[in-house]
């Protein structure tokens, strides 16, 4: 077991997240794209209204330089209240309803004491008038309201001073009482009242004057509240609005195709790394393709490709030549790459004698029809296959596949597969169907790989199979015998455990009168020619004598040479 699959995997795999993320570029640039050029529309399809700008200054009475901002945030509220704005309405002559008028204007706090009356409406002439009557009617609010404030803090000291004169007018008719009595006086009495007339005196006489400053109003804020600014309408800028526009649906339209492009990969289960795809099918990455060239690119690194699949090509046939089975190719959403390949691997193995292309992809590829020389390309249950030397067999292991007919394809299998194209239960799903098949995957030819992937796609516990594990036995193959190909085609033989070759002494045992014959044998160590293989050798099951042709039985090796036991006739007893 590896130490990927001994571990659990993460929840949130960030970086597969990532590499399909990237894989997706094309889907949120478009959505960039498309929310850039709809910004852009909408500036020319939709233009703003027309918009009159105006500042007012705004006084306060009780203003002082510490203030942060709370009074002139107070005039921008009582300037979006539904008084002001029916009264602007009211003197602009207009039918518009308030509600809707309330979401026409704005106001915007410059400074402590500059307000900023921001109208629109249909036309120029309309938002000016808006404007100006909405200006108008909230510098008469606001001296109407400071004026008020002064006129009732000039009546509250008023009162205060008429209570005071009451309060004196007491305190008087108590001194005089007291001063009648004469020597009967008490002279501590007398010099609180005095003292208490005293200081009433004084206090009405500062709410006199407070009374008097308050009745004359607030002067200064009915001087100085006034429009600095006339009503004029806003220059808009046709480009900088499109570019505003532009940048803001680029921002919303990038935004909206990255989620789109996380919850995709999160939800398809695409497996897009080289590990993810080795394990899901349980055999190693063993080359990589690109996919077409887009853009530009296409024009100076045309035969890129084409070079790269031919390298692959020749390294698949160097791999699986030897006495063996016919091979296939079985693609996976990369049917055109799977064409060329085998069109590729059948012009290499074309040097060593005729070779047929058996082809079942659907919809017949273009590619393979362009094979030519010494490759002829054959469909499934053409008669020429039974009579080929070199056969490579092109399938594919899409949803739709028919899995029992693989088989007549080739006992072995490359897949080419496109990353990112099929899902973790469909992946399984052509594992667990080759191997019910009993047709070994060699490796994987993953087409489209990402380009920052930098995953091991190697399963190190699949030597048996992997093309890594008899590249050295091929190799040594070949050196024996220069002129190894794949091999005439066999038809598909059954096949049974051999036992190793043990040497078998037969020492005689002497029973009476008879000689028996028992068979000792001694184990031996068997030899292997690859020590890193676990496989074991499998032989042909050999035939009854009587189902072989008779020119076949006289050809036989005798009874001496084949390892089979003899045994002992039973004796009889004295009895019998």
């Amino acid at each position: 077991m590896t130490s990927s699959q001994s571990s659990s995997p993460p929840l949130i795999d960030f970086q597969r997240l990532v590499v399909a993320v990237r894989r997706h570029r094309r889907l949120w640039v478009t959505f960039a794209l498309l929310g850039l050029v709809v910004g852009g529309a909408v500036a020319v399809l939709l233009p703003a209204p027309p918009t009159a700008v105006t500042k007012v200054i705004v006084i306060h009475p009780d203003d002082s330089p510490t203030d942060s901002g709370t009074l002139m945030r107070t005039d921008v509220a009582v300037l979006e209240t539904a008084k002001i704005a029916s009264a602007a309405l009211q003197k602009a002559h207009s039918t518009e309803a308030t509600e809707d008028f309330l979401k026409d204007y704005a106001g915007l706090g410059l400074t402590n004491n500059v307000m900023q009356v921001t109208v629109t409406a249909k036309t120029k002439e309309d938002a000016v008038a808006k404007a100006k009557a909405l200006a108008d009617v909230f510098i008469d609010d606001h001296v109407k309201r400071n004026q008020a404030a002064a006129t009732a803090q000039a009546k509250a000291l008023t009162d205060q001073r008429t209570q005071a004169q009451q309060q004196l007018a007491q305190i008087d008719t108590q001194a005089a009482t007291e001063a009648d009595k004469g020597s009967r006086a008490n002279a501590g009495t007398l010099e609180q009242l005095y003292t208490q007339r005293a200081d009433l005196v004084s206090k009405i006489a500062d709410l006199q004057n407070q009374a008097q400053e308050a009745g004359i109003g607030t002067p200064q804020v009915s001087a100085g509240t006034q429009i600095v600014d006339a009503p004029a309408i806003q220059k808009v800028s046709f480009l900088k609005t499109a570019a505003t526009n532009g940048a803001i649906g680029f921002a919303l339209g990038l935004a909206l195709g990255l989620a789109l492009a996380v919850v995709t990969a999160l939800v398809r289960d695409r497996p897009v790394l080289r590990r993810e795809v080795s394990e899901h099918l349980g055999a190693s990455v063993i080359a990589q393709l690109p996919s077409k060239l887009r853009g530009p690119k296409r024009l100076w690194a045309k035969s890129k490709p084409v070079v790269e699949r031919k390298r692959v090509a020749v390294t698949l046939v160097r791999a699986a030549r030897g006495e063996r089975g016919p091979l296939s190719l079985l693609e996976l959403g990369a049917p055109g790459v799977a064409a060329g390949l085998a069109v590729d691997m059948a012009a290499e193995l074309a040097e060593d004698g005729p070779v047929v292309v058996i082809d079942d992809l659907p919809g017949h590829d273009a590619k393979l029809l362009t094979a030519a020389g010494d490759v002829k390309v054959v469909e499934v249950g053409d008669p020429s296959i039974k009579r080929a030397v070199y056969r490579l067999g092109v399938g594919t292991v899409a949803p739709g596949t028919a899995w029992t007919d693989l088989g007549y394809l080739g006992t072995e299998t490359v897949l080419v597969v496109r990353s990112g194209h099929a899902n973790t239960l469909w992946l399984h799903t052509v594992a667990r169907q080759l191997a019910d098949c009993g047709i070994p995957i060699l490796g994987v030819v993953l087409v489209d790989p990402d380009p920052k992937d930098q995953t091991d796609g190697t399963l190190w516990d699949g030597l048996h199979t992997a093309l890594r594990g008899r590249a050295s036995v091929v190799a040594a193959k070949q050196t024996e015998r220069p002129d190894a190909g794949l091999g005439p085609v066999e038809p598909p033989r059954k096949f049974v455990e051999q036992e190793p070759e043990r040497p078998i002494d037969w020492p005689v045992e002497h029973a009476g009168e008879r000689t028996v014959e028992s068979p000792v044998a001694k184990p031996v160590e068997a030899k292997r020619d690859h020590l890193d293989a676990p496989t074991r050798r499998l032989s042909p099951v050999p035939r009854k004598p009587e189902e072989r042709a008779p020119e076949q039985r006289k050809s036989e090796p005798g009874d001496s040479e084949m390892p089979t036991k003899k045994f002992a006739p039973v004796q009889s007893g004295p009895e019998s």
